[in-house]
């Protein structure tokens, strides 16, 4: 691979707590399965995987280029709305030789006229080399925005599946899970007021619950609903 890949491969280290063990389904108990049978077949193909952000969709994506790198082979995923994000030309630098091809977020290249013709070249590569191509966006891949007929075609070749949003008692167990992998304790009642009182995506609930666990540390405290007020409230 090109210089520029490798660099960028070493940047974008897959945090360890992306792994199907520790993600909660909820409604998505399908297409998480569905995912996990197309990693472990490692048959040619490609697979669509839509949803709200925050719904899980980046962490599916890290879980399964996580499976692939473990197993032995070698996979690469890549964020379309990442910072400093190289110009198309990044996915003509041999991304096909991979085992798995993981790219995320790519409705945020849009109606961009040269990501979307590199799209199209790159998902024609892949499956003339025989690999597996995992992609994901907001929305079914004729909802997202896309000019280019023959790339929304292609999209839909594969498996596609939408995840659901999460009823708040999964919430509640999604943030009880995070705290059990970071140690922390976090009843049932605590984790439904975080849900109630602020921001609801995933995303956001679990950045709150590390910052919160990193000052019960310091302060040598329980995570409370009156701890939490407290904290919060110094930061408001």
């Amino acid at each position: 691979m090109a210089t520029t890949l490798k660099q960028l491969a070493l940047q974008l280290r897959l945090p360890d707590r992306a792994r199907f063990a520790n993600f909660h389904p909820g409604p998505n108990t399908e297409p998480v399965q569905q995912l996990q049978a197309f990693v472990e077949q490692a048959a040619a193909g490609s697979f669509f995987l839509w949803g709200r952000a925050g719904e899980g969709r980046s962490h599916l994506l890290m879980a399964a280029a996580q499976r692939v790198n473990e197993a032995g082979g070698q996979a690469f995923y890549l964020s379309l709305a990442g910072p400093g994000l190289p110009s198309p030309q990044l996915l003509a630098e041999g991304l096909e030789d991979v085992d798995l091809l993981a790219l995320d977020d790519i409705d945020r290249v849009a109606a961009q006229q040269d990501w979307e013709e590199a799209l199209f070249t790159l998902y024609n590569r892949v499956q003339q080399q025989g690999g597996r191509l995992l992609l994901a966006a907001c929305a079914r891949p004729d909802q997202c925005g896309f000019v280019l007929p023959d790339l929304v075609s292609r999209l839909q070749w594969g498996l596609v599946f939408g995840l659901r949003p999460l009823a708040d008692a999964d919430r509640v167990q999604v943030l009880q899970l995070r705290a059990r992998q970071r140690g922390l304790e976090l009843p049932e009642e605590v984790a439904g007021y975080l849900i109630k009182r602020y921001p609801r995506d995933l995303a956001s609930l679990c950045a709150l619950l590390e910052r919160l666990d990193t000052v019960s540390l310091q302060a040598q405290r329980r995570l409370t609903i009156p701890f939490i007020k407290q904290v919060l409230g110094r930061e408001t």
